[in-house]
């Protein structure tokens, strides 16, 4: 049985994560060797106010995003959309996608990828 806190673990600076703005916070805590399937990571993150994972494109796989605190504004295959806590978005293989904290509060972040 795996179990991990990932609220307990070191996270470490991303700058200019995917060419976005600043520096967010991030801890991979489980990658593709953990699991017998086709997930390929699961991936902690803060992004602190005015800071951005910028656009980036996909390969073959699938990613979700969700929200667990705070909003900012999503782009997915050049659509813009705000989210905020609760909210999951699924990016799907060979598109494109970028997280933007638009607000005065830190917001935290599930990353999940799947190889198709």
């Amino acid at each position: 049985m795996q179990i991990k806190n990932f609220l307990k673990l070191p996270m470490e600076d991303n700058v200019h994560c995917h060419d976005g703005i600043g520096t967010v916070k991030e801890v991979s805590f489980f990658k593709d060797k953990d699991f017998e399937t086709n997930i390929r990571f699961m991936n902690y993150l803060t992004l602190p106010p005015g800071t951005s994972i910028g656009i980036h494109e996909h390969k073959n796989d699938e990613e979700l995003y969700i929200i667990l605190e705070g909003h900012g504004m999503m782009t997915v295959d050049g659509e813009d959309r705000t989210v905020e806590s609760g909210d999951v978005i699924v990016n799907k293989p060979f598109g494109s996608h970028g997280l933007v904290n638009d607000s005065n509060q830190e917001m935290r972040i599930l990353v999940l990828e799947v190889y198709k």
